[in-house]
């Protein structure tokens, strides 16, 4: 099935992270912009704060702040047409990082940019719990013949504790939590894959054995060719992955059976958030073209921390 809706806004540069507000509003990141954007209902756009780098995901804290996974930068080719994509670590990069946003006056603060003595590589996406902390995912960077492994990590908002949580992971993209709280997903760009973790307790794991590479249990990869990006969960659990190449979303149930797969107009669909009185409106990064879409979505979304 195909995705159809409305354009909210165009012209953004390489969008991703989007967050429904309670306004109306929509908050993205542009990763080649390297700022944080708030949309309004008819489209106009305003920048919140400037951020450097290239931030990823964003997410509201409990504080009401915005925090965002800066992946410290990508260069960038641009076709005739005007599509956008990343391409290979920032001539001027130096860390990735995460920081807080103060939504009222734009001022920035970076929390994080190492985890027990090793440089954050380029942080993804993030997914606040109900206890305060937050998972994120750190995608890692490709340069000339070198990839970093990826990994995904824990943390508290206030800078004072972070700790990986799963090592390695390839590609680690999104992140979401299962409605109770009780699961943690995790996919994977270049492999197509979809794990899952038991959550056991704040920044706590529970680890499938050999042979699974990072702990995780497999739940499902995409059909044929395709990357996966980030995500969200609709409120009777199914995931929905964000999916490069084929472009679109890709609807896991929380058995990791393939349900639905929505086609995007384009191939670089990065993320999904849900918003609107009944959770029932989906607002869909396309990055390549640098569009905010919004479509009315089958079901309802969950409801994250910062909306119940």
């Amino acid at each position: 099935m195909k995705l159809t809706g409305r354009d909210v806004t165009q012209g953004l540069k390489f969008p991703e992270g989007p967050i429904a507000m309670r306004d109306g509003s929509v908050l993205v990141v542009e990763i080649e912009g390297a700022r944080l954007i708030r949309v309004a209902a008819d489209g106009v756009k305003s920048v919140v704060a400037t951020l450097g780098g290239g931030p990823n995901g964003a997410a509201i804290g409990p504080d009401g702040s915005c925090y965002v996974c800066n992946n410290g930068g990508f260069n960038w080719l641009h076709a005739k047409d005007g599509l956008a994509r990343p391409h290979g670590r920032a001539d001027d990069y130096e860390s990735g990082s995460i920081q807080r946003v103060d939504l009222a006056t734009g001022a920035v603060v970076t929390l994080y940019t190492k985890c027990d003595g090793v440089t954050l590589k380029g942080p993804n996406d993030i997914v606040f719990d109900s206890r305060g902390g937050f998972w994120f995912t750190d995608h890692g960077k490709s340069y000339g013949r070198l990839m970093d492994r990826g990994a995904v990590f824990y943390a508290k908002l206030d800078g004072s504790f972070i700790k990986e949580v799963a090592f390695p992971v390839i590609t680690p993209n999104g992140v979401g939590l299962s409605p109770d709280g009780g699961t943690l997903y995790v996919s994977e760009t270049e492999t197509g894959r979809l794990w899952s973790y038991p959550v056991i307790g704040p920044g706590e794991l529970a680890k499938a054995p050999w042979p699974s590479p990072n702990g995780g249990k497999f739940l499902g990869g995409g059909s044929g060719y395709c990357r996966f990006d980030s995500m969200a969960v609709e409120e009777n659990g199914n995931i929905c992955v964000a999916t490069l190449v084929k472009g679109g979303i890709t609807v896991f149930s929380p058995e990791g059976e393939l349900l639905e797969f929505h086609e995007a107009p384009e191939g670089y669909c990065t993320n999904i958030c849900f918003g609107g009185d009944d959770m029932r409106t989906a607002y869909i990064t396309l990055s390549g073209y640098g569009t905010l879409l919004e479509v009315k979505w089958p079901r309802p979304g969950l409801k994250l921390v910062h909306q119940a």
